[in-house]
């Protein structure tokens, strides 16, 4: 597994870490290709620069496992500003937003109250929301907080992770209700107890439970199949199923999270992987794509040096510490499941 995945993974449950991380030089480059950038206009932007070549968006916030109630709130507030301000803006862009964001950590019937508050604006706003599945001990929570809200509004979809062995059986639950599910391989680093270690198990069961979710009898109103992976030989093994068995457009929508891999006019040159991501969104396959959003601090001034300014860490430091904190906390390996 690569430094910079360590680096997100452990950014992504550690505050300071996160913190400090966005001020530095190396993790602002190695995440360019991901992020459009630190702030919601940014993000905007990028929905606009998107919207010629047909392709819609899904708006993400980064950060989890917050500690304070205020938190949540600061959390809720910035996504019904974001559902206001496409509104305003005529952008088909939806929100995907983590429990924990919420404060599924802190107090469920708090974060209840606070995913009823986006969705009542989502309806105001004739938009929809995303529930984001995080670690494995939050699976259950996540489940019953949608399930909870699927039953007032069909303007609710959840990701389900392909790695995890439970998976199977919670997309088997879900398909009588008819709801819209995204499909994801898993970012979280989880035991073998409880996730497939090989990247080919989790390949397999990502295909399959695909499969499944595009079956005749899991297309009922209301359902729809994100297919969110870079893995561009398992989309091509989709698409060809979804040709062959004829599944109809309205069942599914190939989605991706490299923002700046379909944007046409960036300056990087295309690679073979870009260039097909490129062919999918010409051949109307890809549809959304999802931009993260970190909020961070505004850019060093030329000639800075690159210094995490609390206590003084450097920013090999900051390398080192997100290493170190991911062999401490797992213990193991694991892969990319992009």
């Amino acid at each position: 597994m690569s430094l910079m995945r360590n680096v997100l993974l452990a950014a992504s449950t550690n505050p300071w870490l996160r913190d400090r991380a966005t001020k530095t030089g190396f993790v602002r480059r190695s995440v360019s290709r991901f992020m459009p950038g630190e702030q919601i206009d940014d993000a905007l932007r990028a929905a606009s620069e998107l919207k010629p070549q047909g392709i819609t968006t899904i708006l993400t916030k980064l950060g989890e496992n917050l500690t304070r109630v205020d938190e949540a709130e600061q959390v809720t507030l910035h996504y019904l500003d974001v559902l206001d301000r496409i509104a305003a803006s005529g952008l088909d862009a939806q929100i995907s937003v983590k429990p924990t964001q919420l404060g599924l950590g802190l107090d469920r019937s708090l974060c209840e109250r606070n995913l009823d508050r986006l969705i009542a604006r989502a309806e105001q706003r004739n938009n929809f929301v995303w529930v984001d599945m995080e670690g494995s001990p939050y699976v259950d929570p996540t489940l019953d907080l949608f399930r909870r809200s699927r039953a007032k509004t069909a303007r609710i979809g959840i990701a389900l992770q392909t790695y995890l062995y439970r998976t199977e059986k919670d997309v088997e639950s879900l398909v009588p209700l008819g709801v819209a599910i995204r499909i994801v391989k898993g970012a979280y680093l989880e035991p073998p107890e409880v996730a497939f270690p090989k990247k080919s198990d989790v390949d397999a069961n990502y295909y399959k439970l695909c499969t499944r979710l595009l079956a005749a009898d899991a297309r009922k109103p209301g359902a729809i199949l994100h297919i969110a992976t870079h893995d561009i030989p398992l989309a091509d093994r989709l698409a060809t199923y979804i040709a062959q068995n004829h599944v109809p457009e309205s069942a599914y929508e190939f989605a991706m999270v490299r923002v700046r891999d379909v944007v046409r006019h960036s300056a990087r040159p295309a690679g073979a992987a870009r260039a097909r991501r490129q062919a999918l969104a010409c051949a109307h396959q890809l549809r959304r794509v999802l931009v993260p959003v970190v909020h961070a601090p505004a850019r060093r001034a030329p000639g800075q040096r690159v210094v995490c300014r609390a206590n003084n860490v450097r920013v090999e430091q900051v390398r080192r510490t997100a290493a170190r904190k991911i062999t401490q906390e797992n213990g193991r390996k694991g892969e990319s499941f992009c």
